[in-house]
């Protein structure tokens, strides 16, 4: 197994040395002492993923970096502790069923890592809410408070720190068992169409590519290529990944490996700083700075070049392969006239970063009735945009990265479907922002499958 080159900075780092800067979007805990015994004993408990895993996903992107594979990062936008074992397989199934439409089109492999087993906080505009004069703290995710507008439920409680992990062990054994277990064989390809995928047209175009599959497997076993050579094709390799946010709870979950002396972060196997934290004086970039996992960053339509190469040098000194994932949310109107200058200064500089792009953050918006949404054709209009931004510069369009559910909501407009304004309160049930539903995502998946086969 390679091992991954120590970072380098001109400062000392330790898994503590974020708490002597700026720590943005952190909870207010009511009671700092018992915070701190609920840290004490995460410390102690064992490690959500383990420092060769991250290792190999390192691996993974760096050929991302290259050109010579696509990654799909995708899940929910933030995970419920009351999510049932049912719509995680569906939220692993549609991923897999993305993972399979990008790869058959494109003809390299997919790395699929997912914003789960970990996606339980999420950064806020306002620390606070006011409705109907009463102002209470924002809802900041499962991790920290709950949904429910009362003075209890908004508390920040530092025992749900606890629950998060409990929940993220128990999300990461239910996945190591679908994707390791038969759930995942490309031989069960038409039984990851739901029923209410499988009557869009995104459904029946990827019924007839399951088809062509299932023929194609066929054939290799006409052909005498059974055994272990097929049974490859019985597993995948799935990763976590979530926004580093409360730093309290990462540094807990941070471990020295005992084969190469590294730090890593083992609460996932990727972490990501977050548009609003990203300061390069601040405690995200600080914490992140310092372990050994792959990590992203998320860039808005307001950056600036200049801190971006400011990024990839503290955050990657090393320039080492798959180390970084840039992800740029700048919105389907803004992306082609900024991202541009950011790929020129990092391509100039050497850097070797995975280059993503996250349609989803900066195309929200609220319709009449109140739906925060995000329509269909924005999505798409941005990644388009991505593309041909990396087409201009020459550089790689290493993936995308999306929020979405494997269940049947109405929180995005248009896509096959054509969800209309009226349909989203039918079945509008994300906590936070608006995802794609099955359907839509399948759809999108063909859309960016043949962009990278044009761009080939």
């Amino acid at each position: 197994m390679a091992k991954s080159p120590k970072l380098r900075s001109s400062r000392e780092w330790a898994p503590d040395s974020w708490r002597n800067l700026q720590a943005k979007q952190q909870p207010i805990w009511p009671d700092e002492d018992s915070f701190q015994k609920v840290l004490d004993e995460l410390s102690t408990l064992p490690p959500l993923v383990f420092a060769g895993e991250a290792r190999n996903l390192t691996e993974q992107l760096a050929a991302v970096s290259r050109g010579e594979a696509f990654l799909l990062q995708a899940g929910d936008c933030a995970e419920s502790f009351d999510t049932s074992a049912d719509s995680i397989r569906d939220r692993l199934r549609v991923i897999l069923q993305m993972a399979v439409i990008l790869t058959y089109y494109t003809g390299v492999p997919v790395v699929k890592v997912g914003r789960i087993a970990g996606q339980f906080a999420k950064p806020r505009s306002s620390d606070t809410e006011t409705v109907d004069g009463l102002e209470l703290p924002s809802f900041r995710g499962h991790m920290v408070n709950d949904i429910n507008f009362n003075e209890d439920s908004r508390a920040a409680n530092p025992k749900r720190l606890l629950t998060a992990y409990n929940r993220a062990a128990a999300t990461l054994n239910l996945l190591r068992a679908f994707t390791k277990g038969g759930f995942a064989a490309l031989s069960r390809v038409h039984q990851w169409n739901r029923e209410f995928v499988a009557a869009s047209p995104a459904g029946q175009r990827y019924e007839a590519l399951a088809d062509e599959i299932d023929r194609a497997v066929s054939f290799m076993q006409a052909c005498g290529i059974d055994g272990d050579k097929l049974s490859e094709l019985s597993e995948v390799n799935f990763h976590t990944s979530h926004e580093a946010l409360i730093l309290g709870y990462e540094e807990a979950l941070t471990r020295k490996d005992s084969i190469t002396g590294e730090w890593y972060d083992c609460s996932a196997h990727m972490l990501w700083i977050g548009e609003r934290t990203r300061e390069l004086d601040g405690a995200h970039v600080e914490f992140l700075r310092g372990v050994n996992n792959p990590i992203g960053c998320k860039l808005g339509p307001e950056v600036d070049p200049e801190d971006v190469l400011k990024l990839c040098e503290t955050l990657n000194p090393t320039k080492t392969p798959g180390r970084l994932t840039l992800i740029s949310r700048m919105g389907a109107d803004v992306v082609s006239k900024k991202l541009p200058d950011v790929l020129k200064i990092v391509k100039n500089a050497e850097h070797p970063v995975v280059w993503v792009c996250d349609p989803m953050h900066g195309n929200t918006f609220s319709t009449e009735n109140g739906h925060k949404t995000r329509h269909f054709d924005d999505v798409l209009k941005e990644i388009n945009s991505f593309f041909e931004a990396h087409k201009k510069v020459g550089t790689h369009p290493g993936g995308v990265h999306l929020e979405l559910t494997g269940d049947d909501v109405t929180e995005c407009l248009g896509g096959g479907s054509e969800l209309a304004a009226d349909d989203l309160s039918k079945r509008y049930e994300t906590m936070c922002d608006p995802r794609l539903n099955g359907s839509q995502s399948i759809d999108i998946a063909f859309r960016i499958a043949e962009l990278l086969h044009s761009n080939k």
